[in-house]
């Protein structure tokens, strides 16, 4: 019976071994993404031997056969795919793709997080990415969790379940982003400010924790008709006495930037003033249209 031990053993081991092999074996493969830095090597070629960028449209330079698309392949794909393009110039060309470098996407994330901003993140990053490089949810957790709204690739805006994503464990929730997404996250809770001046709908605005300016003046609506000046926003609202306090904020830099501090937070009760512009290309931003998308307003 003893010499059964270590064979039973040696089994369990093969098991677990096997086990590990089949847990690893599922793990995705990684896609590349615009951004990345590829190290494409042709066995017995040198001088095809070299790191090459993946440029925003999803191509590489690369010599003798020129612009390869590899964005959205995985490294293996993309590997038969450059060894199909050398074909015509080596016979049986043996190549191999690596990932040197990871790129990187730029992504706005707003509404009810607790550190909004602009942030640096993996070519690969999805929604739970952003999420999390903003600190996770601001508001209250109790309840079912609200809706995420994401916009990227110029694409049409995508809707994700919160609840879904962070408390069911479903992945079909984590959207993938791009460079230049928007992800914006709705509070449940709504409270009112009134936008004033030279938009197109003035008047009180309905809002939820966590938003912010520019969120207001987009539901306002600063199209060209109303010549908004972005640039000198007005921000009226109570001070820890009591009184009235107005603060003078640069919107338009502070979205064309990334620096939002010219775009807080708004409270209950606060009054927005949009003077008309007095100087062409401050009147529009980008990134207002992107939250009108997501808004769908």
């Amino acid at each position: 019976m003893k010499g059964l031990i270590p064979l039973a053993a040696l089994v369990l081991a093969i098991c677990f071994a096997g086990a590990e092999g089949a847990a690893i074996a599922a793990e995705p493969a990684y896609v590349i993404h615009p951004g990345d830095q590829l190290l494409v090597s042709v066995y017995g070629e040198s001088a095809l031997t070299q790191t090459v960028s993946v440029l925003p449209d999803g191509y590489v330079e690369f010599p003798l056969v020129g612009r390869v698309h590899v964005a959205g392949r995985t490294t293996e794909a993309a590997r038969k795919t450059f060894a199909r393009a050398l074909q015509q110039y080596i016979r049986n060309p043996l190549v191999s793709v690596e990932v040197a470098t990871q790129g990187q996407i730029n992504v706005l994330v707003l509404g009810d997080v607790k550190s909004p901003g602009k942030y640096g993140l993996r070519s690969d990053a999805k929604l739970s990415d952003a999420i999390a490089a903003a600190g996770g949810l601001d508001g209250s957790v109790q309840g079912d969790l609200p809706i995420a709204r994401v916009q990227t690739d110029g694409a049409s805006v995508k809707t994700a379940s919160l609840q879904g994503l962070l408390r069911e464990g479903d992945a079909t929730q984590d959207i993938p982003l791009g460079d230049e997404a928007v992800v914006y996250l709705q509070s449940r809770e709504p409270f009112s400010v009134e936008v004033i001046g030279a938009v197109d709908h003035p008047g009180d605005v309905l809002l939820h924790a966590g938003d912010r300016l520019s969120i207001a003046v987009a539901k306002a609506g600063n199209s060209a008709a109303a010549q908004s000046d972005l640039s000198h926003v007005y921000i009226s609202h109570k001070d820890s006495a009591g009184g009235n306090a107005t603060q003078e904020v640069d919107m338009y830099a502070a979205l064309e930037h990334g620096n939002l501090a010219g775009d807080p937070k708004l409270q209950k009760g606060d009054v927005v003033f949009v003077p008309q512009t007095k100087k062409p290309g401050t009147s529009g931003s980008s990134i207002l249209n992107i939250i009108r998308l997501i808004l769908g307003i």
